[in-house]
């Protein structure tokens, strides 16, 4: 796979994922070594910290680790392109008129994975993640800075429960989903493509707020 990397230190994207999944709050995770981090003492404004660097995922060998490590690969993207953003641009509209933000994406990806991976492949209920009075974009159009934390920290515990909950499942057992079987297989391979789609808007996004490229 061609990825960017990162220094010498870089981590399998697996170890990322699941120190990003493990801590309590995301302002808590130990990624912050010199940079930015969520952590603050009085009115200073949250900002997305930096996830460390990630080295290439297997180039061979079993199928589920293979499809893991792409997604994993695509979830430290999002992260990547948010890091260093205060609250504020990251709830900010930058392409108008549309009302896609990059806090919106980490609040629509959260119920993306719990969606997916524990509802529909582990065949859990949970209550709504949004106010369903606010409609079906709510995660899109309820991105609010003064939550930005908040949503960060739900993200990282919706990949720790999404990988939890397909931890030792075969790729070809399958569920129903309006009348059709699905696989966990065809899941890993939609949520390659979703986070893909999203990480393109997600680039657009940055570059208007501040001008970089290339996360």
């Amino acid at each position: 796979m061609a990825r960017r990397r990162g220094s010498a230190t870089a981590l399998n994207a697996s170890a990322v994922v699941a120190a990003l999944a493990t801590n309590t709050t995301y302002s808590d995770i130990g990624i912050c070594q010199g940079w930015s981090c969520g952590r603050h003492d009085g009115p200073v404004t949250w900002t997305a910290p930096q996830p460390p660097p990630i080295d290439d995922g297997p180039l061979a060998g079993p199928e589920a680790a293979v499809l893991a490590a792409f997604l994993d690969w695509q979830r430290w993207t999002l992260l990547n392109i948010c890091a260093g953003l205060t609250s504020q641009q990251l709830a900010e509209r930058a392409v108008r008129p549309s009302t896609l933000s990059l806090l919106g994406l980490v609040r629509h990806m959260a119920k993306v994975e719990r969606t997916w991976f524990c509802e529909r492949v582990a065949g859990q209920s949970h209550q709504p993640m949004y106010d369903p009075a606010a409609g079906p974009d709510a995660d899109f159009d309820g991105a609010s800075a003064d939550n930005a934390e908040q949503d960060f920290d739900r993200l990282a515990e919706q990949i720790r429960q999404a990988d939890r909950a397909v931890a030792d499942r075969d790729l070809d057992q399958t569920f129903d989903l309006r009348g059709q079987p699905h696989s966990l297989r065809l899941v890993y391979v939609h949520m390659v493509a979703e986070y893909a789609r999203h990480n393109g808007h997600a680039d657009l996004l940055r570059e208007r707020i501040d001008g970089a490229t290339g996360l």
